[in-house]
This record gives C-alpha cells, structure tokens and sequence, in this order.
C-alpha cells in the first residue's frame, strides 16, 4: 500500500490577540524530527509492521492563537499539496489535522485541506483524517474523508492509540476488507468535558467497549471548541460503520442522545478566582499533595496568551505564601532575570502585555531564584510521554508589588521565552518546587495538566480567573455560533425536532 502522511495542525481562538503568523509555525519535513508519543510515529511504527510503502510530506504545528494569517496558512498548504502530487499514485493518505484551525479567508481550513487533496487523488485513494476532539467537526469535513477518528481522551493521552485505530480502518478499506459509512448527529451541548472523572470516564470506556461491536468501526465524541466562533462549532457525535449508513445515522442519534442526557452533569463548572483561592487554601491543610489551581483562562493551548496576572495579583493581595505559578509567557522579564542572574533581586514589571485580556502589567519586587535553558515538559501519554519544549524559563520569587502589597514568604513564578500550557510536573519540579503537602500550584492550563498532575495532587480546583479562554460558556463574546444549545437553552433538543 502506497500511503501518505501529512498535515498541518493548529486550533484557532477566534479572540486571541496573537496573530497565527508564519514565524508560529513549527514545520516537521522529516520523521525522525517527530516527537516522541506522537501520531505521526504511531503511523510510521503502523506502516512499516504492515509492510506498506510510506511518503510524508510535511507536519505543520503552531500553538493555538488567534486566525491563521492567509498568507502562511496557503504556503502551507500549498507545500502539503505539492508532497501528495509527488507521492502519486497513492492508494491512501493520512491527514493529521486538528479540526478547529480558521485562517483568513477559510473558515473551515480542515475541510479546505481535505477538498483539495480529495481532487488531487481522485475518489478511489482512501482519506483517513486524524483530529483533536475540540474540533469543528463539519459536514464538509465528512464528505471528502472516507473515516475520520476522534481523540477520545481529554486530557489527549490516546493521540498515537487513534492514529493506529484510524491506520487500520484506511489499510482495510484499501485492501476491501471494510467499506466506511460516516454519520453525525448534533448533540446541541457546548461545554468542557474532562474524561478523567465521571460521567465522561464511563462515557468514553463505552465508546471503546461499543467499537468491539460487529460492524462498528469507531465512534467519537467531538466536544467542540467553544472559542472558535463559527456556525459549525459545538458538540457532536461521529459514528463510523462498516457498509451500513443507516446503521451509523441509528448509532450517531444514540450515542449522542446518551451524550445529550450528560449535560448537566458532564462540564465543569469552575470557581471564581477569589473562591478558588478560599478553597485552595482551605483545603491544603488537609490533603496529602499540592493543591493545583488550573487557571483555565489564561490557557496557551486554547490561544491564551499566557502573561495574564489576575491570579498572580490577588495572591499578592491576599499574602498567600507556600504559592507558585507557571507558566507565565514573558521574554522580557526572563531577559532581564538572566542579565541580572540568579541570587539578584531587581524591580521588575511582569506580564499584562497582550491586551486586556491579560490584566494591567505587575511592578514587582522579585528575587532571581533560578535559571533553565531549554526547560522541556515531559507529558504523559498512554505509550510513554510526550517530550514538550518550554523555552528557557526563570524562578522569580515575588515578595510583593514595588510600593504595594506584600507577601512575607513571596509568591513563586516561573517565567519562560515559549509560550505554551502546563503539561508536566516540570515548570515546577527543575527548579526544586516539589510537590509538597501544602503547597498551592496554579498551572495555566484547562486540562491537560491533569495527565501529570492528577496522579500527586491533593486536590485539583478549576478556576475561572479572566482571561482570554473563558471557561464558563455564557461568558464567551460567541456571535456567529450557534447558541440554540444547553447552557444557554436549557432543553434544546425538542427544539430541534420541532424545526
């Protein structure tokens, strides 16, 4: 079998202020460039024990921002076209995408991608595409792609186990054992779906258990990602048969009917910041681990820029030792803690620089407590972990704002050059801050941190600070999505049989 593998990978925060420009993305044109864990190893290990023939093209990935820049998105794709028409003729290609990326001028980029290698391949190569389940999963997506499969898990520890689920249902459909059928069905919800408690732990177990089914060839929930504002946001269900269309419509409405009778209990409702805080240093005289505060809003992974201080302030505030904070996005800041060193302490002014969503700019007293080059999170996957660069980053321990509040102990921050979300236990641990009983650790993140923090921490509360990846759905700024959906209606889906 003659296959190609490429794609181009990033998800777009219709509301960030950064730009996703050329100088953002990060092009892979060789496999053993590729990271560890990841779906572009688990086709390659996939091809080779199958014997088949594989041609990869490229694998662009930026971190999510804010709308492709036209310009880079079309080069991009251009050279991903150009290696597939190089790779003719091809009996398959695998599309690595993510299924939430807006570019200027192409709303739904995913399917723009798939239109166009579908014409260059002609309707008998088979196209299995790959993507993240916070995506806009649309109908043109389907009607150019004979499978599409779903990460399952959120955080994303199964990326490389789908890639195989999606490399087996493409090498079977090429060798005739199998013939796709794709159905799906709006679940009219709009939420963030952890999968590491319950309802969504049972929810998803289900789904794998349901794929072992005669005829069932994948099922995915797309959870949707909530700050892309376009019509096609929002969550859905994917059912993917074997020669059977009615049966995928039957099993689409099912599961997303068994999906829809979740929705009050499935999402997470965060705590505001100060609550969040009442709780957290409440509850760490109590526990074991490190209490972990996810500010979620100030998420890099979902476009965030990162540099947002309103947790860092009111921990200053409010005198809140045993604190620490990563990853705040700053290379001034850490420009000018390695010129003064580590041991030095300086007057510094820390982050706020991205807009309003990123709070005013902190004038702090902050003592350098370390120094990192090439910090790299270690992320835990099913199949090991996923190696992330973070940038050179700084331990800054904050005693308090220059002619302001105070904090006897200091707050610690870590301040790094990449911007990017908490993964690993890393951001904190290279720089000696354990995982102690009674420390307060808040990650910028939603969830993915939970991979690597779950296992140690005492408790985890989500927070709901301002930002620029609002957690709590009726806070998000959406017009042009369609909000005819639980939260913002109560019961929807008579609603939708109605008209």
């Amino acid at each position: 079998m003659r296959v190609f593998l490429g794609g181009i990978v990033t998800e777009t925060n219709t509301f960030s202020p950064i730009p996703t420009g050329a100088s953002e993305w990060e092009v892979v044109r060789d496999l053993a460039e590729a990271h560890a864990g990841s779906a572009l190893l688990a086709v390659r290990d996939e091809a080779t024990a199958r014997g088949d023939e594989l041609f990869f093209g490229l694998s662009a990935f930026a971190m999510p921002a804010g709308i492709a820049v036209r310009a880079a998105y079309e080069d991009l794709r251009e050279a991903l076209l150009a290696g597939v028409r190089a790779a003719l003729p091809l009996d398959a290609v695998i599309l690595p995408l993510h299924g939430a990326m807006v570019a200027d001028g192409f709303e739904d980029a995913e399917a723009d991608v798939i239109e166009r290698v579908r014409a260059i391949v002609g309707a008998d190569a088979v196209i299995g595409v790959h993507i993240d389940l916070h995506c806009h999963l649309s109908e043109r997506m389907l009607a150019n792609a004979d499978a599409i499969v779903i990460y399952k898990e959120y955080p994303h520890t199964d990326m490389a186990d789908r890639a195989r689920d999606l490399y087996r249902i493409v090498a079977d459909t090429v060798a005739g054992k199998v013939r796709p059928t794709m159905a799906m069905v709006d679940c009219r919800m709009m939420g963030i779906y952890p999968t590491s408690a319950e309802p969504m732990r049972s929810f998803v177990d289900a789904m794998l258990a349901a794929e072992g089914e005669p005829g069932v060839l994948s099922l995915s929930l797309a959870h949707g990602f909530p700050w892309g504002d376009v019509p096609d946001s929002g969550t859905r269900m994917l059912a993917v048969t074997d020669g059977d269309a009615a049966a995928a419509e039957r099993l689409a409405e099912a599961w997303a009917r068994r999906f829809y009778d979740l929705r009050h209990t499935a999402g997470v409702r965060p705590l505001a910041l100060d609550a969040a805080i009442d709780r957290a240093t409440e509850a760490r005289a109590d526990v074991d681990g490190p209490v972990v505060v996810a500010d979620q809003a100030d998420n890099a992974g979902g476009g965030a820029p990162a540099d947002a201080t309103f947790v860092l302030l009111r921990l200053i505030e409010r005198g809140v030792e045993n604190a620490a904070v990563a990853l705040m996005w700053d290379p001034i800041a850490h420009h000018l803690a390695r010129s003064a060193g580590v041991g030095a302490r300086l007057r510094l002014r820390l982050g706020g620089k991205m807009g309003p969503a990123s709070g005013e700019p902190l004038d702090l007293d902050v003592t350098v407590m370390g120094l990192v080059d090439g910090l790299v999170q270690q992320w835990p996957q099913t199949d090991g972990t996923y190696a992330q660069p973070a940038g050179d980053a700084a331990h800054l321990r904050v005693h308090g704002l220059v002619d302001g509040a105070r904090v006897p102990g200091g707050v610690d921050v870590i301040v790094n050059t990449r911007r990017g979300q908490v993964l690993g236990l890393e951001p904190f641990t290279a720089f000696g801050i354990g995982m102690d009983p009674g420390r307060i650790l808040v990650v910028k993140s939603i969830q993915h941190f939970y991979a690597a923090y779950g296992p140690v921490a005492g408790e985890v509360i989500y927070m709901a600070a301002p930002g620029a990846v609002a957690p709590i759905m009726e806070q998000i700024p959406l017009v042009r999505a369609d909000l005819r959906r639980y939260p913002w209606v109560e019961d929807p889906w008579p609603e939708r049989e109605a008209g």
